[in-house]
């Protein structure tokens, strides 16, 4: 059996349904952003709902849409008939999920839905369908065929679904100018919170802790601050402003040009114009050209060019931006 090839077979399939999903993107996309955004910005919350897949595609709808600022509920439709209604206010907007539109146990809450006045957007392959024709917005996600060989299990049509989620959620997001601060603090325990929340100020070295020489210190003198410090590299500064760093790469090419080097001032090899970062960048930002520029260390300057700090790219792995 050519496992490859029946796994190629299903994500071509999938994809297929997919661009036929792009070519149905139309104004009624746009109707059921602005029922969202009407909501978010009354703070209102978005409730999800949906049975069984329709249920899994629902809980990662809801959670992403939490996790871009958007107050979002997944309501479970059992739960809902047993006293959770009372988490739906006026304002609110509910997201049903439900390939066939026929759900009952989901058709079962449209009159408490209606009782409070609440708009509904059906995702839905049954354009026909019950839930379909008491929705307020018609969001199609019908497939020609599932992935599955009998056509039954939801596997296309669940893709379908779960894309159209996160354009959704895409949408809402970029519409509500939601920005890299915004999301970080939906994010401030996990390894997105960190690499978002933490600046260079926060693991950038200083004081007592940086090497630091002038420019006319010889080169043993500027390898024994150079070792004291553990960074791979000494600042040179002239009047608190750094002027160049002398790295061991500095160090192994002064070697190989002029062989014996005891006598020569840091300044004959150091680098000059080193890059630098503002303090209150993130740090993700300084790891990001750091790794472009192929760099170990760089420097923490203020506003006026005076040093503050430096990073070593260790410090960003043992802070785990990266």
């Amino acid at each position: 059996m050519n496992y490859p090839e029946k796994a190629r077979r299903v994500i071509q399939l999938e994809i297929d349904e997919l661009q036929r999903l792009h070519a149905r993107i139309d104004d009624r996309f746009a109707q059921a952003i602005d029922l969202l955004l009407a909501c978010v910005r009354s703070r209102g919350k978005l409730i999800v709902c949906g049975v069984g897949k329709s249920g899994s595609i629902g809980r990662k709808l809801a959670a992403t849409l939490n996790s871009t600022g958007a107050t979002t509920v997944l309501l479970d439709v059992g739960d809902a008939l047993h006293g959770d209604l009372g988490v739906i206010d006026p304002g609110d907007l509910a997201i049903l999920l439900s390939y066939s539109g026929e759900t009952s146990e989901l058709l079962n809450l449209l009159p408490h839905l209606k009782r409070f006045s609440i708009p509904v957007i059906a995702i839905t392959g049954g354009l026909q369908s019950t839930l379909a024709k008491n929705a307020d917005v018609v969001l199609d996600v019908h497939v020609t065929q599932e992935a599955c060989p009998l056509n039954l299990a939801p596997t296309a049509s669940t893709t379908a679904a779960l894309v159209l989620g996160d354009a959704i959620a895409v949408a809402c997001l970029e519409a509500r100018g939601f920005n890299r601060d915004d999301f970080a603090r939906s994010h401030p325990g996990g390894a997105l919170g960190r690499r978002l929340l933490t600046s260079v100020a926060d693991i950038m070295r200083s004081g007592a802790a940086l090497p630091r020489v002038a420019p006319d210190t010889l080169i043993p003198d500027a390898l024994t601050e150079m070792s004291a410090k553990g960074m791979g590299m000494t600042i040179v500064l002239k009047a608190g402003r750094p002027v160049g760093l002398f790295t061991d790469g500095d160090l192994r090419r002064m070697i190989a040009q002029h062989g014996d080097i005891r006598a020569l001032p840091v300044s004959a090899g150091m680098s000059r114009h080193p890059r630098s970062i503002a303090a209150d960048a993130p740090a993700i930002e300084a790891a990001t050209i750091m790794d472009e520029h192929k760099l170990n260390q760089m420097l923490v300057l203020d506003g006026d060019g005076l040093l503050l700090g430096a990073l070593h790219m260790h410090d960003l792995l043992a802070a785990k931006v990266i």
